[in-house]
This record gives structure tokens, sequence and C-alpha cells, in this order.
């Protein structure tokens, strides 16, 4: 066999083993692209989500990116926007926030939220909406825990500085807003990775 021969033959070879590496580096990186994905699909099991207006709410997702997907929360996640609270409440907070439902909003007097998402009213519509929100995280256990301390009542600090009452009835947990408006928590401890919300069935207004 002729040297010629010989270079040729390698050349082939090592042609072969580099398509043959290629072909494995492709499904490594395949093999790897499942692995991650089937992981993210596993810790989206794992998670313990709470069903609010027909979507789970994912602990891993911050308020903002559980709440748009609520469909009872649409006219909040409206307010949301129009005030300009959407980049505070995906920041790390943490924060607790009494979400009123769409049903709440609507029991408002005809015409109210259409006037507060009006730019002109943006100062009056944040007021509201931070009057809604607390520091912290606040499990309802905890608050409970507040209300058991004060004698069947406790006042918290809410970010819009003024604050509310919270009391419970029976099984349930509710809070009362400076104008003596009365809301029930429908749903409590929908964990976030900013904090937590609670549905309730009434707007609270400072």
């Amino acid at each position: 066999m002729s040297l010629e021969t010989n270079n040729t033959q390698i050349i082939i070879l090592k042609i072969k083993e580099m398509n043959t590496r290629s072909k494995i580096a492709v499904f490594g990186m395949v093999a790897l692209s499942f692995a991650f994905s089937g992981n993210a699909a596993a810790q989206k099991m794992k998670e313990k989500t709470v069903m609010v207006g027909g979507a789970a709410m994912y602990p891993s997702k911050n308020i903002v990116e559980n709440a748009v997907n609520s469909k009872d929360h649409k006219t909040l996640v409206a307010a949301v926007k129009a005030a300009g609270l959407v980049e505070t409440l995906q920041s790390d907070g943490p924060f607790t926030v009494f979400a009123p439902t769409d049903a709440a909003f609507a029991k408002l007097p005809a015409g109210t939220v259409e006037n507060l998402v009006k730019p002109e009213n943006k100062e009056m519509l944040t007021n509201i909406l931070t009057y809604h929100v607390l520091p912290g995280k606040y499990s309802s256990k905890q608050v409970w825990d507040a209300v058991k301390a004060g004698n069947g009542k406790a006042m918290m600090d809410t970010v819009q500085g003024e604050q509310l009452t919270f009391w419970t009835k029976g099984k349930d947990l509710y809070v009362t807003d400076a104008k003596g408006n009365k809301a029930k928590v429908t749903i409590a401890d929908v964990n976030q990775s900013n904090g937590v919300i609670h549905v309730i069935d009434t707007v609270l207004l400072p």
C-alpha cells in the first residue's frame, strides 16, 4: 500500500471521527436541554400553588406575574398599571397585598374606577392602592395571632401611611378601613416570591 493511500485513509478516519464527535456534542446539548426543561417542569409541579381567578399562583413568581393571570383581578391589575406601581410590586419587597376582586371594585359607585384610572387622578389612585399593601410579609396566622394578642383587634401600618384594622369572626379574618368599610379575606396565604397576597371582597379606602 502506498504512502498516499495511507494518508488518504487517515484523513477519512479523522473526518469520520470529527463527525462522530460533532454528533455526540449535538446529542449531548439536546439531552441537557431536555434535562433542564424537565427539571423546570418538575420544580413547578413541586410548588404549592393556590388557585385564584381560575389560575394557579406560583410562589416562585412575583406579585404582578401572578396577579395578571387571575381573571378575578383584571380591574386591580389595570389600576396598578395606571398608577405606575408595576415595577414596585415586582421588586424584592416583601409586601403583603390585600387584593380586591373585580366584584369588589364593582361595588363602588358607578364611574368610580373609570375616574380613578385617569392620568389626572394618579395620585389619588396610588393612595388607594398603597393603602392595600403592608410593608413586610404577613401570613394569615400572623395576623390572627396579632388580633388575639390585641384582645380582638390589631392595627397595622400600610405603605400609604394610614392604618388598617384587623379582626376575626368565627373562622374568618376581616379588615376595616379608615372609613369603616369591612372586607372579608376570601382566599388567604397566596404566597409570592416577594411577599403574599390575601384576596378580599371589598375595596379599602383611606
